[in-house]
């Protein structure tokens, strides 16, 4: 693992398009800001877990299991008196 220190306002390249910038330092947190292009997912770990986790789960999932969306109501004619 690269370890970094950097200060407020400074800021570390991951590549060519990703920069990851720290914003605040206050105690124990800090605030980082992510400039990386759209296409590239950015998420927090405990976030990105969750998504790992229902993704591997709609995976495994038969195809018995996934709900069936309703049948469309029936047209009513309504006719005139």
């Amino acid at each position: 693992m690269l370890v970094l220190t950097r200060k407020v306002n400074q800021s570390i390249m991951i590549g060519d398009e990703i920069e990851v910038i720290v914003l605040e330092v206050r105690g124990e947190q800090v605030r980082l800001g992510i400039k990386a292009p759209r296409e590239i997912a950015v998420h927090r770990r405990e976030i990105y877990e969750a998504i790992q986790r229902e993704n591997l789960m709609a995976a495994q999932a038969k195809p018995e299991d996934v709900p069936q969306p309703a049948p469309p109501p029936e047209k009513r004619s309504v006719r005139s008196a």
